[in-house]
């Protein structure tokens, strides 16, 4: 008996210890032993409709500090606001590593590796790579084939067009045709399960990783529950898609033979060069996992708002589609080179890009030291979250922030969060739509909302339109 009293008395001592705050701790919520603030950030997100950027922003306020932190689980984390303070904490070395939690390292197999999650020389030396490889090759004519299939689609209903869903597999197969020159075919069971899977981790999941990397023990209770089991999956049938090509190419390969992503990676296997020793097999698995979650999760939502937003705004969607008339004939194809013959254009997807910005949240950072900044004491391996839709919805940078106005975007060129792939894309697929359909409500439909659904990127909510065929003359 004494044994037992002893041990409880123990177990509450650790929890109190446990629940502690570090000194100088940015300020938040109390915490509990063991859970920290779970449940009281658990219930704010459900009180800001799932969108966790909405719930940071209201503790901002209420703590009335741009710093906040917390503790979920086993995770300290700090959160961040503003872009100046956003900007202080991205500049400084001490919070350049990624999260180095339970949720990340399940989804890089255990290791810091692929894009996403690398660091220091790994990091830049497989960026280096992946960029210049991926300039090499054009996705003009992939796109175009991919529009065409794409034109057939919804063509077969085009008075009940669900674009959000009809717009993945092209995305997927025009990625697929630069890592392993080929697309997939978009009926095929595998691809549907896979973008399957990719939709359940967007809701299953918040950029640090949800319960999973708090209470990494559940998935020995509650596998199902805390996402265990999903991303296992969808680890599974990214891998065994990706093994596939790899054992294609690696029959096929020559010296010399550099036609795709694939076959340039295993170039450099087989050469020995670099500083790293990371042109690994698990690398590369891992570099084209980061390029299926980069594609599906950035480029479909923000081809899905920007038709949402021409669906709202039907003079907007006027005048694109004149510039777009005016300028190229009906037989002409569009080229991102022709991107500064329409202006306009790409101020929409700007201007899209900031109002239903898709990555509220940003790529979250780890503190690698204990460190002292704006005050406060972060210690190590904290994970930071970068609250950048204060950013995008800043009065004090844009005025109006609240107003979709894409000629904010005419005088002067804003700093794409994407890459070069991602900008390449947005304007072809959106040219190419825009330019070949007008897009009209629903009959009856309400008033649709633009906020977005929550999860680790902001997608639209449901949402159909019909997709009218323009006939266009010159």
């Amino acid at each position: 008996m004494m044994l037992v009293a002893l041990f409880v008395l123990l177990v509450f001592m650790l929890g109190i210890y446990l629940g502690k705050k570090p000194k100088n701790f940015p300020p938040g919520p109390s915490w509990l032993p063991i859970i920290g603030c779970s449940l009281h950030v658990g219930k704010q997100v459900k009180l800001a409709g799932g969108r966790q950027h909405v719930m940071l922003q209201e503790l901002s306020k209420k703590w009335n500090s741009n710093v906040v932190g917390l503790k979920l689980g086993e995770q300290l984390i700090v959160t961040v606001s503003t872009y100046p303070l956003i900007k202080k904490f991205l500049d400084s070395e001490d919070f350049s590593a990624r999260p180095n939690n339970f949720f990340g390292r399940l989804r890089s197999f255990g290791d810091n590796i692929g894009i996403t999650n690398a660091e220091g020389k790994i990091f830049i030396e497989q960026k280096k790579f992946l960029l210049r490889v991926v300039a090499k090759f054009s996705i003009e004519q992939k796109v175009k084939e991919e529009m065409d299939d794409l034109v057939r689609l919804i063509n077969l209903d085009n008075e009940n067009v669900e674009f959000g869903k009809l717009i993945k597999p092209p995305i997927l197969n025009t990625i697929w045709s630069i890592v392993a020159g080929k697309g997939f075919n978009r009926f095929d069971r595998k691809v549907q399960e896979l973008l399957r899977l990719l939709d359940e981790r967007n809701y299953a999941f918040d950029m640090s990783g949800a319960l999973l990397s708090g209470y990494p023990w559940l998935r020995f209770v509650a596998p199902d529950y805390v996402g265990y089991n999903l991303i296992m999956k969808l680890n599974g049938a990214m891998t065994e898609l990706i093994m596939a090509a790899i054992n294609d190419h690696r029959q096929s390969w020559s010296q010399g033979k550099n036609e795709d992503f694939l076959y340039s990676f295993i170039s450099r296997m087989h050469d020995g060069r670099g500083e790293t020793n990371s042109f690994t097999e698990k690398q590369l698995i891992m570099v084209c996992i980061d390029m299926f979650l980069g594609g599906t999760h950035t480029i479909g939502p923000t081809l899905d708002f920007l038709c949402l937003m021409m669906l709202s705004h039907p003079e907007i969607q006027d005048r694109v589609q004149k510039d777009l008339d005016d300028e190229f004939p009906h037989d002409h194809s569009i080229h991102y080179s022709d991107r500064h013959k329409v202006p306009f254009v790409e101020a929409v997807i700007n201007e899209v890009t900031r109002y239903c910005h898709v990555f509220p949240l940003g790529g979250p950072r780890r503190a690698i030291r204990k460190t002292e900044i704006e005050g406060y004491t972060i210690p190590k391996d904290t994970t930071v979250l970068f609250n950048l839709h204060t950013i995008s919805m800043s009065k004090e940078i844009w005025g109006d922030p609240e107003k979709f106005r894409p000629e904010r975007f005419m005088n002067g060129r804003r700093r794409c969060v994407g890459e070069m792939l991602a900008k390449k894309m947005l304007f072809l697929y959106f040219s190419e739509i825009i330019r070949k359909y007008r897009i009209l409500p629903m009959a009856d439909q309400p008033l649709l909302s633009h906020l977005p659904q929550g999860g680790i990127v902001a997608v639209p909510q449901y949402y159909k339109a019909r997709f009218i065929p323009r006939k266009i003359i010159h």
